[in-house]
């Protein structure tokens, strides 16, 4: 089975009962999300958007896939799933900065394109535009977000680059303290405390009223939940009336008949990235 990293953008009010079943304790659910039925136009994919790990992230990324998924698996209690992912976050999170930087996702990377080092870095800012270019976010200044929840925010990337792009006030939530304390020192360091500010809170129960923010976004968050459905409903609720829900996640996809593993084309450009 081939694992595309497809952005999806979904709008309030879909039957979210794709993204698992209410409950499930597993972040990395295997069931092939993007090509179920009954979304309409409420759902779209956005074909040729691969992102590839750096070869020396992996390493990092299959130790939180480990912990996560091992955590998932044997927490009978929610809490207990919570505490895990929080504290792993609180001790690798210095770790992920070196490698990622301040935005800790995967970038967008033209095929055509010529990859090198400080290319990873643009395309991490290239991931961002390219999803709210995706989502149709408007840059006019009558229209553009004003107020801007990142769920599951890391060190708040995402949240300043969207704060200074559009003038937004964004809020980012995390249950990493440690994750949500070097995010505001970034803010303040870089003369953005009153447009960009972290916080510990749960994404599953978010400490927002309804309709607080027209724009929404997650950012490699969603594929951690232990409770998607629950998830995207938290999403939606916290969303303002008109507004926007973006979630870039880890998917996967059923081979063709055909295929057996990645197809050509994905396999060149993993092998470009993973050269460097």
């Amino acid at each position: 089975m081939g694992g595309p990293h497809a952005p999806w953008v979904l709008r309030p009010g879909f039957d979210c009962g794709c993204f698992g079943s209410p409950g499930r304790p597993d972040p990395y659910d295997r069931r092939s999300a993007p090509i179920r039925r009954g979304f309409g136009s409420r759902l779209r994919t956005c074909p040729n958007r691969h992102r590839f790990l750096p070869r020396t992230c992996a390493p990092v990324t299959r130790k939180l896939k480990l912990v996560v998924a091992a955590a998932a698996a044997a927490a009978a209690e929610d809490g207990v799933l919570k505490k895990g992912i929080a504290e792993f976050y609180d001790e690798s999170s210095g770790v992920w900065e070196d490698i990622w930087g301040d935005h800790m996702h995967h970038g967008f990377y033209d095929p055509d394109s010529t990859v090198d080092v400080s290319g990873h870095r643009a395309a991490q800012i290239l991931m961002i535009d390219e999803a709210l270019r995706f989502a149709g976010v408007s840059e006019d200044p009558t229209k553009r977000p004003k107020s801007v929840i990142d769920v599951g925010c890391g060190i708040g990337g995402s949240s300043r680059y969207i704060a200074s792009k559009f003038g937004a006030k964004c809020q980012g939530i995390t249950l990493s303290p440690v994750q949500a304390q070097r995010a505001n020192a970034l803010a303040a360091a870089q003369g953005l405390s009153d447009k960009a500010s972290f916080q510990v809170a749960d994404a599953l129960e978010q400490p927002f009223p309804d309709g607080q923010f027209d724009l929404v976004w997650s950012m490699e968050s969603g594929e951690h939940m232990p409770d998607k459905a629950k998830f995207v409903n938290e999403l939606a609720r916290v969303t303002a009336p008109g507004g926007t829900i973006i979630i870039v996640t880890w998917c996967h996809r059923d081979l063709s008949p055909t295929e057996e593993s990645l197809q050509p084309w994905e396999k060149e450009l993993l092998n470009k990235i993973l050269r460097l």
